[in-house]
Formats: structure tokens, C-alpha cells, sequence
């Protein structure tokens, strides 16, 4: 479906499944750039963290775990926050220091910096990770809010708040893409703000449309995307967008359009 939307690349925000490999090798079959980071989920309850190194093997260069991902057509660079990322803080599981070792919360933020800055000032720098940052409220419905316990409380990752508020005193990030938290609240409390516009023109948007796939009043299938349009540097279009099987857009939700501007 990718290649019908004509998307020029595709970002997976985790949680493809729990630990099943076949997704993850239909992932390295795209014709698309592709950048993904791996969600709690994918971990599996494998604590060995050998299943997660399967998976990690798979992608290579496609995973972005506290690395840059980038390519010139279009040009962008992914940077990849802290993988496997369960929120609420900062906690690495078994798995996740198997493979990576034991990364502080400091580690982790100075990891996510260091891969920023070799983004070129020209291009798109977007932040890629499975749980968003604290900071964008406690509220149930906040981007990051907790919702299935209460109080509601921020269940952000602070080391990857860290590394953005480090990323603002050079370049701030143009787009922090995650997931995790699904728009649906849990208890019938209703839906998820997904969308965040920091005092720097930092765009923050919550992917998590879970599931993925429904239908439509005449039941015919849809699929969710997160769509995202840049115009140089600056995202021009953000939304999600329900596409049925042959690519038609059925609906779109616009979060975000930079309206053009008028010459004198």
C-alpha cells in the first residue's frame, strides 16, 4: 500500500507485534526508505534478549536505536531515541541490557544528542521513538498521559525530554514522531490528544491509532497512517489519514497545516 500512497518513506514507531519475525522480514522487503524503532512489545518475554537481537539482525541499518538513519532521496535524518521503551520514566528491561548493556538514563539522552548534530542543517531532523517525551502533560489524554492507572500521571521517557531540551540550545528537532500510548482510552474515557506544537516550532505526534486496520460505516477495510509533509525543514502537513485497500483516502484528521504565505 505504501507504494500506492506514494510515500517516500515509511517510519515504524514499534510494537510491530510481540516478537513474531515474520513482520519484521516483510519490514526489510519494502522498496521504500524505512526507519523503525523497536517497541516494548517487541521484546517478546524473551529476557535472554535473544529474540530482540533476531529482530535487530533483520533490519540492520532500517533499525534506528540511539543511531541516525538517513538518505538523500528525499533528504531526512531519523534519529532514534532509546528502543523497547515501556514509558514512565526511564527503565531498561533484561532484554533491552543484553543487548545494548547497562545505558543510563544519561547514556541514553547523550546518545540521542550525538546522533542529531551530524544532521546536515538543510535537512528534515526527525526524532523517532516508541514512547514520546515527558513534558507534554499529565492529564489521561495527554500525548503521553497515563491512562489504565490513576492518577493520571506523565508517562513519558525523560531521557529522551533530555536530549531534546539539549537538541534546542543547537538545532531543536523539526518532528518527534512515537507511539505507545493508543489513542483510545482506556474505560470509555475517550480519545488521545496526539498532537503538540512546542514554543520552538517543535511538532510532537502520538502514531499510536490502535488497531491499525477497521472498517468503515459500509464495512469495507481501512488502514491507519500517520501522514507527515515537509517543505524543506518544515513540516507543511501533518494528519492522520484512513486509507481503504486501494489507496483512496477515506478520512483524514489534519492536526496540523502551515498555510502558505501571501506575497506582498
Amino acid at each position: 500500500m505504501a507504494q500506492q500512497l506514494g510515500a517516500d518513506a515509511l517510519l515504524f514507531v514499534g510494537d510491530l507485534s510481540d516478537g513474531d519475525l515474520r513482520l519484521v522480514k516483510r519490514i526489510t522487503q519494502l522498496a521504500c526508505p524505512v526507519a523503525v524503532i523497536l517497541g516494548n512489545h517487541d521484546r517478546g518475554k524473551d529476557r535472554s534478549g535473544a529474540l530482540l537481537q533476531q529482530q535487530l539482525t533483520l533490519l540492520g541499518d532500517r533499525d534506528c536505536s540511539w543511531a541516525l538513519r538517513s538518505w538523500q532521496a528525499p533528504a531526512v535524518g531519523i534519529v532514534g531515541a532509546r528502543p523497547c521503551s515501556a514509558g514512565g520514566g526511564f527503565h531498561l528491561s533484561h532484554a533491552v541490557q543484553a543487548v545494548f548493556g547497562p545505558v543510563t538514563e544519561e547514556e541514553s539522552a547523550r546518545r540521542i544528542v550525538e546522533a542529531a548534530r551530524r544532521v546536515p542543517d538543510d535537512w528534515p531532523l526527525v526524532v523517532l521513538a516508541h514512547c514520546g517525551p515527558t513534558g507534554l502533560g499529565s492529564d489521561a489524554s495527554s500525548p503521553c498521559g497515563r491512562d489504565w492507572k490513576k492518577p493520571a500521571v506523565d508517562w513519558g521517557d525523560r531521557d529522551l525530554a533530555l536530549a531534546l531540551d539539549r537538541m534546542q540550545k543547537q538545532r531543536p528537532a523539526d518532528l518527534v514522531v512515537f507511539g505507545h500510548m493508543h489513542h483510545h482510552l482506556r474505560g470509555g474515557q475517550g480519545e488521545r490528544i496526539t498532537f503538540h506544537r512546542d514554543r520552538l516550532g517543535t511538532l510532537y505526534v502520538n502514531a499510536a491509532c490502535v488497531p491499525r486496520t477497521g472498517v468503515d460505516a459500509s464495512g469495507e477495510p481501512l488502514h491507519h497512517f500517520t501522514w507527515v509533509e515537509f517543505n524543506g525543514t518544515c513540516p507543511t502537513l501533518v494528519s492522520h489519514r484512513w486509507y481503504r485497500p486501494q489507496g483512496e483516502l477515506a478520512y483524514e484528521q489534519t492536526l496540523h497545516r502551515l498555510s502558505r504565505q501571501v506575497p506582498d
